[in-house]
């Protein structure tokens, strides 16, 4: 299946609805089609089936700006051809949590830069771009089946720097990377609580750090 294609079928698959309802969900509302994420992943099989090779493919449906084609081309990258470069630059360009999210989850947390890049995007100044840090943080703790304690627990540094940055979509993200990391195994729930104790007592006056830290106590001390 090659790109013309793909965006002929992304286009016969709109829905103008659908795009009411999700910019209520506060998803960006610019060139988006409305189309659902089942209905993604039933075109991303049948691109992949069809397709020997994708990489291209998939650089190509993101440049296409079209907010469905950018989740797709995470759906259907190549793991192994994907580099930090590219990483950098998709995520220099999210411009709506839900892409933000999906591609994070999809394919940056498989690559081996994933960890290094987490680290790097918690520190950028751009709202989703800094969402992206967090998002891999999560995604990480929720997918890696084999990381260690001590390594999840490296990132409760970057959590507790940046629980006041009041920006809706990165307060949000920083709240889920701390109640994933909680959630993890039961080694890491205590830690967690711990954590967002020391925002609590770091960041008294501000109102995201509350947020961040009473959000997930009251999470993770129903396990």
């Amino acid at each position: 299946m090659n790109y013309s294609k793909i965006i002929k079928k992304l286009n016969s698959l709109s829905n103008p609805q659908n795009i009411e309802g999700m910019a209520r969900f506060g998803i960006n509302s610019k060139n988006t089609l409305g189309i659902s994420i089942p209905n993604l992943r039933k075109l991303a099989k049948e691109i992949k089936k069809e397709t020997k090779e994708t990489h291209n493919l998939a650089l190509k449906l993101w440049d296409s700006k079209i907010h469905e084609a950018r989740i797709l081309a995470g759906f259907i990258d190549e793991l192994d051809k994907v580099t930090e470069k590219q990483m950098d630059k998709w995520a220099s360009q999210f411009d709506s949590w839900d892409v933000c999210d999906q591609i994070c989850a999809n394919l940056f947390d498989k690559t081996p830069f994933a960890y290094k890049k987490a680290k790097e995007w918690t520190d950028e100044n751009k709202e989703f771009y800094k969402r992206a840090g967090f998002a891999l943080i999560a995604t990480l703790a929720w997918h890696d089946k084999k990381v260690s304690d001590e390594k999840l627990k490296e990132f409760f540094l970057y959590i507790k720097k940046h629980a006041i940055d009041e920006r809706n979509y990165v307060k949000k993200a920083v709240n889920w990377a701390l109640r994933q990391i909680g959630k993890k195994r039961q080694s890491l729930t205590e830690p967690s609580i711990k954590c967002a104790e020391e925002i609590l007592k770091l960041y008294p006056n501000s109102k995201s750090a509350k947020f961040i830290a009473n959000d997930a106590i009251r999470e993770l001390k129903k396990r």
